[in-house]
């Protein structure tokens, strides 16, 4: 988002220097046109000292754990505009009981969902369940990872008692189909449909594996026709924002919808409240118009007046990750980025290369040490994306990025984006 913002043209044509756009925290690569402000995301009272101070005039809030704990209330009751919901309206994604729950209120379509608060319950409707394949999910925040899908039943029921010693779990039924990810911005009024992506959930090829926060992503995606859009914008997107305004939960931001295409339809499987990666690194990238603008018409309440274009390019996103991840991983890892062609400048995100593709390179938690070099501070590290005209030339790009990248132990997913695209860059059947 920061990066999105520095680019955006009237921005850019304004001021060349780093002190308008202002990160908190920040990391190693926001840094190069951003100012980073050693604050915790958590501490409303030090950001809303950092606004008056350096007079920022719109806060764009990122981590779901900022908008659930109620940053932007703290900041809006200052008088300070924000890019994003309420405590009460984050709840849509703080906890998927009351989403659900929300959303079976509104009539739309999504898996059989049973919740449970305590195991004696849980228990005997696993036993009824035995055989069966379900989604598990731990209702509050998990950062992607707090899903289990499986048939094998002493793993559910491992899985089922640990959430229930701190948590809600919903019990799910498990849904054949083609995920897909769609963002809306809305304000108090209106919504409007970004292009649909694609996420990679799982760690590793061919969708096996533990769930993570996501190993990448595409845009756009082939099987995401005018036709399915306005199927979801029927029967999911619209009850969803009629239902938010009849029960007071409308802000100005953004909307995630999770979606899976199952053969009998849509079925919506998640909300989120803010943009995520690894998908906003696949999306944005393709915007050929100002998101400060965006951004800041959204806070504003002039959503009405956007007309956001994105280029007719495809983008293709990797994440590199730390050894370990989803599990347990270590910090710290110093990293080397070899400079070369394929490689992100660590100014403005971008270089060309030989394919007329433009590859981009995002950092997570990373930071510098004393000594200016940079270290991981998390277990996705890294989001390498190749945007280019063709299927080929984006992958290309982002796995040349990818390869550019060195620290003990990195690895990725080699499969982001073949079960959408072939090496033509045809829709993958």
């Amino acid at each position: 988002m920061a990066w999105a913002l520095a680019r955006s043209p009237d921005y850019s044509s304004a001021s060349p220097d780093r002190d308008r756009i202002f990160c908190a925290p920040g990391n190693a690569g926001t840094e190069a046109f951003a100012r980073n402000l050693p604050i915790d995301p958590l501490d409303a009272a030090a950001l809303v000292a950092a606004c008056r101070e350096l007079d920022i005039h719109v806060v764009l809030v990122g981590p779901e754990s900022a908008l659930a704990a109620g940053v932007v209330d703290v900041l809006e009751s200052a008088g300070h505009r924000c890019f994003g919901p309420a405590k009460k309206s984050a709840a849509l994604e703080s906890s998927k009981a009351f989403a659900r729950a929300f959303a079976l209120r509104q009539g739309i379509p999504c898996a059989r969902t049973d919740v449970f608060s305590e195991p004696g319950s849980f228990l005997d409707f696993l036993d009824s369940m035995r055989g069966t394949r379900l989604v598990l999910k731990k209702s509050g925040l998990a950062a992607g990872k707090g899903v289990l899908d499986s048939d094998d039943h002493e793993e559910l029921r491992r899985y089922g008692l640990s959430v229930l010693e701190s948590d809600t779990l919903l019990a799910e039924e498990f849904l054949e189909g083609r995920e897909l990810s769609v963002f809306a911005l809305c304000d108090l009024s209106d919504r409007l449909l970004l292009p649909a992506c694609a996420d990679h959930k799982k760690a590793l090829p061919g969708n096996r594996g533990p769930n993570t926060g996501g190993m990448g992503a595409v845009c756009p995606v082939p099987f995401a026709d005018r036709a399915l859009m306005s199927e979801l914008e029927r029967s999911i997107v619209d009850p969803t924002f009629i239902g938010m305004a009849r029960e007071g939960l409308m802000y100005r931001g953004v909307l995630f919808f999770g979606i899976i295409v199952t053969a009998s339809g849509p079925r919506l499987l998640e909300y989120n409240v803010r943009f995520g990666d690894p998908e906003t690194q696949s999306l944005l990238p393709l915007l050929d118009s100002s998101f400060l603008e965006l951004c800041s018409g959204t806070a504003a309440g002039r959503l009405c007046s956007m007309r956001p274009r994105f280029s007719d390019e495809l983008a293709c996103g990797v994440v590199v990750a730390a050894p370990g991840y989803p599990g347990s991983y270590p910090k710290g890892l110093a990293v080397t980025i070899e400079e070369s062609e394929s490689s992100a400048s660590m100014r403005d995100g971008r270089s060309a290369t030989a394919l007329g593709s433009r590859s981009l390179l995002f950092h997570a938690a990373t930071a510098k040490d004393p000594d200016g070099r940079i270290r991981t501070g998390g277990g996705r590290c890294f989001t390498a994306v190749g945007v280019a005209e063709s299927w080929a030339a984006a992958r290309e790009a982002a796995y040349a990025t990818a390869d550019s990248l060195h620290f003990e132990g990195a690895w990725y997913r080699p499969d982001i984006g073949s079960a959408y695209y072939d090496e033509s860059g045809s829709a993958a059947s």
